[in-house]
């Protein structure tokens, strides 16, 4: 088996395509997640505070020069802050979708179920034709 043929068939199976479609749309759904949070969450909260902006909170380490074209050092504690939330709603809209898509599969299944009564066993069918053979006779 040539190693191109072995990658075809890694890239052809379902699970590779669906983690393919799951980090396009994540990707996709990132920047919606993160100006939610940055634009219409945030600012409610800075205010409730006093009108802080999270991701201007930082920890000084070292002032910087702009004349001598020092650049601070500091740690953006308020940005981290930011990202864990964005993080959670982030989080949260997954789990929310997953839980609907699973909801979803089960009231499916369950209407097959329902629609569909299983077929008898091979064996039962090959009893049924016995039977009626022998009723003909």
């Amino acid at each position: 088996m040539s190693m191109l043929q072995e990658f075809k068939e890694f890239a052809m199976r379902g699970n590779v395509v669906d983690l393919a479609v799951g980090v396009i749309m994540g990707a996709a759904f990132a920047p919606i997640v993160s100006t939610l949070v940055d634009k219409v969450i945030m600012p409610p909260i800075g205010l409730a505070l006093g009108g802080a902006d999270f991701s201007a909170y930082k920890l000084v380490l070292k002032a910087g020069d702009v004349a001598a074209k020092v650049p601070e050092v500091a740690i953006s504690y308020g940005l981290f802050v930011n990202a864990l939330i964005n993080f959670a709603f982030t989080a949260f809209a997954i789990f929310m979708l997953v839980k609907a898509m699973n909801e979803m599969k089960k009231r499916m299944a369950k209407e097959k179920a329902a629609e569909a009564p299983g077929s008898p066993p091979p064996s039962e069918v090959y009893l049924r034709e016995i039977r009626d053979a022998l009723v003909k006779r």
